[in-house]
């Protein structure tokens, strides 16, 4: 499954993905991951939470960004959720349409049973149709 928080920028994304992984790690049986740009809300997760600094990897494109996410699903076989702060960043995203990398992940997920949460740096209109039906939250 992949879960689209969205809303522009400054409208508390952030927060609410953070309350949802430090909520959801302690329900959940499997591992927690958590994809950032940098390292400024790493004492905010709790520590069962696995933090990645994705440009530390020198992702450059999406399809480089669905690799690396590939690449963690196979080192951890226990994974069972991903969330991906400032998604559009990340994935190299921003000013592209989101649908096809969306349609990889929602693939991936279904495959390896991983669940995906994304903050997106959109208003929800903004949207393309495609991906509108995975919103969970709209700030």
């Amino acid at each position: 499954m992949v879960q689209l928080i969205v809303g522009k920028k400054g409208k508390g994304k952030t927060k609410c993905l953070l309350d949802k992984v430090n909520t959801e790690v302690k329900n959940v049986l499997g591992n927690v991951v958590f994809l950032d740009r940098n390292t400024k809300h790493m004492f905010e997760l709790n520590n069962k939470v696995r933090l990645i600094v994705v440009p530390e990897f020198m992702v450059e494109n999406s399809d480089e960004f669905v690799g690396f996410v590939s690449g963690v699903i196979s080192q951890d076989h226990d994974l069972q959720q991903m969330y991906f702060d400032g998604f559009l960043n990340i994935a190299c995203l921003e000013g592209k349409d989101i649908t096809s990398t969306i349609e990889k992940l929602g693939k991936l997920s279904e495959k390896f049973g991983v669940d995906f949460i994304l903050s997106v740096s959109m208003d929800e209109s903004e949207l393309p149709e495609g991906v509108k039906g995975n919103v969970v939250t709209s700030l």
